[in-house]
């Protein structure tokens, strides 16, 4: 049985390929597969003589990726980002003409209702992008001390009510444990104050922390960012498309302190008024271009 379409609408789209600059035959690598919006667009643009490399750590994006981008010049793999040098390696090549990275949750993901990253799933709360691998995020708030979930959901998801968070679940679990989306968000909602004006979710924040603790997320872009450079030849190019502070700031200081790169983008390159009306989820996004020096001799 064939694998279902993607929901998900690549974010800054055309900003990526006029930045990446694709030509006919050249190689690049999609780090984030997603929903094979920016991998297709690349494809399309380097043509049956070129080639893209296309990763995910989703075991599901990957096989529904290799459906819907059949008869285009890619390669999917399910692996880590970070984990491009090896991959690279095994496949004979040295080095490519661009990589992109667009971070964070696809709308696939958000979409599966047995994942647990919808707020309103019933299902366990896993918020793993590999389910094969590491501890879903219900196992984590069921251990962790009031203390160490409030430093978590501080850290990794600027959540000012940390504490209250954490003190709410702590006690909730002594009852019964909690293990859905559904059941986690709306305890969340219950200790944070919302104002009118407030646009998201009160849930977003801790959600995210979550996330980005359970798939280490932060610990893996930190390795790739030292270590993609390499995998670009000279005037290739390194893109990366963040959605919160933590991921942005690690990008900005990765590529400014680099001297294996120069900055192409002073300051990032953020979606037009029409993308936001158009898909609300690009309203965060921040794109970082750095290309890769000539070699010194």
């Amino acid at each position: 049985m064939s694998a279902p379409t993607t929901q998900h609408v690549p974010v800054l789209a055309a900003e990526v390929i006029a930045e990446l600059r694709p030509a006919p035959g050249q190689t690049f690598v999609d780090g984030t597969l997603g929903g094979g919006g920016h991998t297709r667009l690349l494809a399309e643009a380097v043509g049956s003589s070129g080639k893209v490399i296309a990763l995910d750590r989703d075991p599901a994006a990957a096989q529904r990726a290799a459906d819907t981008l059949r008869g285009l010049p890619v390669v999917v793999l399910q692996a880590n980002y970070s984990d491009l040098p090896e991959v690279l390696a095994g496949l004979g090549i040295e080095h490519v003409d661009g990589i992109l990275l667009d971070l964070g949750l696809s709308s696939d993901q958000l979409a599966d209702p047995d994942r647990g990253f919808s707020f309103h799933s019933t299902a366990p709360l896993d918020l793993r992008f590999d389910p094969t691998r590491g501890e879903p995020a219900w196992k984590l708030i069921e251990r962790l001390s009031a203390g160490h979930l409030a430093d978590l959901i501080y850290e990794y998801g600027e959540e000012r009510y940390s504490r209250k968070i954490a003190r709410r679940i702590v006690d909730t679990r002594r009852a019964a444990p909690i293990k859905t989306a559904s059941d986690l968000a709306r305890l969340v909602r219950q200790s944070v104050p919302r104002s009118r004006e407030e646009r998201i979710d009160p849930a977003t924040r801790t959600f995210q922390a979550l996330r980005i603790a359970v798939n280490e997320e932060l610990k893996w872009l930190e390795v790739a960012l030292r270590r993609l450079p390499d995998c670009l030849r000279p005037g290739g190019r390194l893109a990366v498309i963040s959605f919160h502070s933590l991921e942005d700031r690690l990008v900005k200081e990765a590529f400014r302190d680099d001297a294996r790169v120069s900055v192409i983008t002073r300051r990032p390159i953020r979606p037009t008024e029409e993308e936001i009306a158009a898909n609300p989820r690009a309203r965060s996004a921040k794109l970082r271009v750095a290309e890769r020096k000539a070699d010194e001799t």
